[in-house]
C-alpha cells in the first residue's frame, strides 16, 4: 500500500504476494517509468540549474519572490537530482545497490520536495498579494530580503523534520523469494503510517490550499480592476504585475500535478480504516500511487518551462544573462586574437 515517495510499498506489497498477485499489474512499472523518470530528470536538472542561474546571477535586482522561486528552483534540483538512483534500481525490479546510507538520504530529499515546494510556493503567493493587494502593509520586514532569506531557511528545516520518517525507518532488506535487497518503508505499527497520511493531506493540501486560493483570488481580482491602472501604470507596478501572472500560473500547475497525489492518500486512509477494501482496491491504489506519485515530480521539472514562457521579466533577465555571456566570450576571443597578432610581430621582428 501507499508509503513514503518514491517507492512502492515494498514490505505491503512483497509479504501480501500471495494475497493480491501483483505480478501482471507491476509489468508496466519496469518497463515504462524507467524511461519517463529519466525525461523528467533530464529536464529538471538543465532548466532548474539554469533558473538558479538566473536568479543568482541577478540576485541584486531580485525581489522577495525571486527569493522564494530561487528555493523552490533548489528544491526541485535536489529532488529530480535524485531521481537516477530510482531509475536504476526499477530497472532492476526495485534492487536496491546504494546501500541503505543511500536509501535513507535520497528518500528523505525526495520527501523534502514536496513539503518544501508547497511551502514557497505559499510564501510567494502571501508575498504576491500583500504587494498587490495590501501595499501597504507590505513595506514591513517581511518585504526586507534577508527576512525572506531567514523564512527560506525555516522552510527548509520544517520540511526536513517532516522527512524524518524517511530517515527513521527507511532501510534496505533482503526478500528470499524475490531475489532482491529493496529499499523499503517499514513503519513500526500503521500509526505512523496514518500520521505520514494526515500530515499529506492536511499540512499539505488543506491548510495551504485555501491560503492559496484567497491570495490568487485577491491577486486575480487586483490585476482586473481598472481603478488600479494608475498604480499598475509604473514600471515598478508593471514588474510586479508580471511577477504576480507567474506566480498564479505555477501554483495552479502545482495543483494540477499533486491533486491526484492527494486524492490518492486519502484513499489509502479510507482503506487502512477499512472503508475500502479488497485486492482489487490495494491493487488500483498501489499502481495510482505510482501513477499520481510520478505525475507530481514532473512538476518539478515543469516549473521552468513557466518561467520562461509565462515569465516576461524573468526571460527579460534570462536574455541579458545570455547576453553577457556571449559578451564576455567575444571579448575573451577578441584579447585572445590580439595577444596572438602581438606576439607573432614580436616574434617577426626578433627574427629581422
Amino acid at each position: 500500500m501507499v508509503h513514503n515517495w518514491s517507492s512502492p510499498s515494498m514490505d505491503d506489497e512483497f509479504t501480501a504476494e500471495d494475497k493480491c498477485n501483483h505480478t501482471a499489474a507491476w509489468e508496466w512499472v519496469y518497463s515504462m517509468q524507467p524511461a519517463y523518470m529519466s525525461i523528467i530528470c533530464l529536464l529538471g536538472i538543465v532548466g532548474n540549474a539554469f533558473v538558479l542561474c538566473v536568479f543568482c546571477l541577478k540576485r541584486r535586482h531580485g525581489t522577495v519572490a525571486d527569493i522564494y522561486l530561487g528555493n523552490l528552483a533548489a528544491a526541485d534540483l535536489l529532488m529530480v537530482s535524485c531521481l537516477p538512483f530510482w531509475v536504476v534500481a526499477i530497472i532492476q525490479q526495485f534492487h536496491w545497490p546504494f546501500g541503505e546510507l543511500m536509501c535513507r538520504l535520497v528518500n528523505i530529499i525526495i520527501g523534502m520536495n514536496y513539503n518544501c515546494s508547497v511551502m514557497f510556493l505559499t510564501l510567494v503567493s502571501l508575498d504576491r498579494y500583500l504587494v498587490l493587494a495590501r501595499p501597504l502593509t507590505s513595506r514591513g520586514r517581511s518585504r526586507r530580503p534577508a527576512w525572506a532569506i531567514g523564512i527560506c531557511l525555516g522552510v527548509w528545516l520544517v520540511g526536513g523534520l517532516l522527512s524524518l520518517p524517511a530517515l527513521l525507518f527507511r532501510s534496505v532488506r533482503f526478500f528470499p523469494h524475490l531475489g532482491v535487497e529493496a529499499c523499503y518503508l517499514a513503519y513500526p505499527h500503521d500509526g505512523w503510517r496514518l500520521r505520514y497520511n494526515l500530515t499529506v493531506n492536511i499540512i499539505g493540501f488543506l491548510v495551504p490550499v485555501p491560503v492559496v486560493i484567497f491570495c490568487s483570488y485577491h491577486i486575480i481580482r487586483v490585476l482586473r480592476d481598472n481603478q488600479a491602472s494608475r498604480v499598475r501604470s509604473t514600471m515598478a507596478a508593471g514588474t510586479e504585475k508580471k511577477a504576480a501572472q507567474l506566480v498564479l500560473v505555477v501554483l495552479a500547475v502545482f495543483v494540477l500535478c499533486w491533486l491526484p497525489y492527494q486524492v490518492v492518500i486519502f484513499l489509502d486512509t479510507l482503506y487502512h480504516f477499512n472503508v475500502i477494501s479488497s485486492c482489487g482496491w490495494e491493487n488500483a491504489l498501489d499502481i495510482s500511487t505510482q501513477l499520481a506519485t510520478y505525475l507530481g515530480y514532473s512538476n518539478s521539472s515543469l516549473n521552468p518551462f513557466l518561467y520562461v514562457i509565462v515569465g516576461k521579466h524573468f526571460k527579460q533577465r534570462a536574455k541579458g544573462i545570455c547576453k553577457q555571456m556571449m559578451c564576455l566570450g567575444k571579448g575573451r576571443r577578441f584579447y585572445t586574437t590580439v595577444n596572438l597578432n602581438s606576439t607573432n610581430r614580436f616574434t617577426v621582428s626578433t627574427k629581422l
